[in-house]
């Protein structure tokens, strides 16, 4: 299993409008509104990092209002929670 950590940015007054759609896709586990440069935190777990690309720029890309994304990839032998 993989794990990205994904940084959203939305356009303003729309964060909760992409945060449901975030929820909405199967392999986000999470995502939390933040302050600061980014606007949504998002983790996501998926069988690969190819599927996990492929629902970074297919899925969550697409999204109405959201500007952009900077994706955190999780170190694999450092997941061991």
């Amino acid at each position: 299993m993989e794990t990205a950590l994904v940084l959203v940015k939305s356009e303003i007054s729309h964060e909760m409008d992409v945060m449901r759609q975030l929820l909405k896709i199967d392999q986000v586990k999470e995502a939390k509104g933040t302050f600061g440069l980014y606007d949504i935190f998002v983790k996501i777990e998926a069988n690969s990092s190819l599927e996990i690309a492929d629902i970074i720029t297919r899925q969550i890309r697409k999204i109405p209002y959201v500007i952009s994304t900077t994706t955190l990839s999780v170190i694999p032998e450092q997941n061991k929670n």
